[in-house]
């Protein structure tokens, strides 16, 4: 059983607006200073950052880049006192792509840390690469459970725990079943099964025939009709779903004109990023758990918020808060390990475990012992007019979970 704590009154809203809803496309790269070509020099660390440029995730491959360079851009362009050399890769639909690409950021650039990587498929699927060349691994988005972790880290989250912190707040809401339906690939899977566990074990009955949950042919579906005319047959109450990028555009328009869009939608990630203005009114009411929402008031969202704002036009979001966040982690342990001698990718690692509590936009969180991920609050938010637009707005805290 997972920690679950008692609902909060929602906090009070950071004060900054988005002026408008265009979303910005930035450079691939952001670095100065020279470097050796093997690794730290005495004043420059390379990080190799792996995103989706490309393909499905697009939106939130180039949301990873953007948040991380965000961080560059307003320290100066080093982390830990050291210039810092950004290379960017792109990873696109998982791992035939991202591993030649982390290999090539890996073995020819001789990164010192490696970063991003969308996919969970994409993450085992470099790990061999990460093992063998022994630098630090801190993802920046979604990872499955990893055996060897030593130097495997994510500044995001384990893939099924978005679904189980939302399951009980659905089991107490939703008066019958619930339809469970997600992307046939491992990232999905993982969201998936972390609700459909969690909402069996707390005696929750799925609408699904037989029980089990439905997959869609990844990335290749664009028509999500046939599907909601199949719910349409069941006795659903509501629908648990995860989409991203490209595909969470088309899932949520075409959900508000199916038979079914009387139907209360939860999910992870469907209105999260630039797809939220894509969706317009579609989304409307729509209701999603994550570690993060934009109008957080603390001190550490003010910032972040007002400088995310300023350069895109737009509110930030769960990719490039946790991005940011890892080139803050790097800050600091890049910084660590200076003081202790040579700054490598080794004595960067160590540096990574001994941090403890980090200050960040989402609340402050550290990382667990067991699996490397953050010990962290998830939120319920639910799309909302803020203004003259639609905003994923937070509604409550719904767990804390994290190992």
């Amino acid at each position: 059983m997972f920690p679950f704590t008692a609902p909060r009154p929602p906090r009070r809203r950071a004060l900054f607006r988005p002026a408008g809803a265009a979303a910005l496309a930035l450079g691939l790269a952001a670095a100065t200073g020279c470097s050796s070509g093997g690794g730290a020099s005495d004043d420059t660390v390379k990080v190799g950052l792996v995103a989706s440029l490309s393909g499905t995730y697009e939106p939130v491959g180039t949301e990873l880049r953007d948040g991380f360079k965000l961080y560059l851009d307003t320290h100066g362009g080093k982390l830990g006192g050291r210039k810092v050399e950004l290379i960017v890769a792109d990873e696109g639909d998982g791992p035939p792509t991202a591993v030649p690409a982390a290999t090539k950021l890996v073995k020819k650039d001789k990164v010192d840390v490696l970063t991003g990587l969308v996919g969970g498929g994409s993450v085992n699927a470099v790990l061999p690469l990460i093992q063998q060349a022994k630098i630090p691994l801190l993802g920046s988005n979604a990872r499955p459970p990893v055996e060897d972790i030593e130097y495997v880290w994510t500044t995001s989250f384990l893939s099924d725990e978005p679904g189980r912190a939302i399951a009980p707040y659905i089991k107490e809401k939703v008066d019958g079943p619930v339809y469970a339906i997600g992307p046939d690939y491992q990232g999905g899977h993982d969201e998936l099964r972390g609700f459909t566990d969690e909402f069996k074990r707390i005696k929750g009955k799925l609408a699904n025939p037989g029980g089990e949950t439905t997959w869609t042919p990844f990335p290749k579906t664009t028509n999500f009709m046939p599907y909601f005319a199949e719910i349409a047959k069941t006795d659903a109450k509501a629908v648990y779903c995860f989409y991203a990028g490209k595909a969470a555009i088309d899932f949520a328009k075409q959900y508000a004109q199916s038979d079914i869009a009387d139907l209360p939608l939860y999910t992870a990630f469907v209105t999260e990023g630039s797809v939220l203005q894509a969706q317009g009114p579609a989304a409307k009411d729509i209701y999603s758990v994550l570690n993060y929402a934009a109008d957080l008031d603390n001190e550490a969202n003010r910032t972040f918020a007002a400088d995310w704002t300023a350069k895109h036009d737009t509110q930030p979001t769960t990719y490039a808060m946790a991005s940011y966040d890892a080139a803050a982690v790097l800050d600091k342990a890049i910084a660590d390990a200076a003081k202790d001698g040579d700054v490598t990718p080794r004595t960067i690692n160590k540096a990574i475990a001994g941090l403890g509590q980090i200050d960040s936009p989402r609340g402050a969180w550290e990382f667990g012992d067991k699996a490397h991920s953050p010990v962290q609050t998830w939120y319920l938010r639910q799309v909302r007019p803020d203004g003259a637009q639609l905003a994923n707005v937070m509604v409550q805290d719904l767990a804390t979970l994290g190992s």
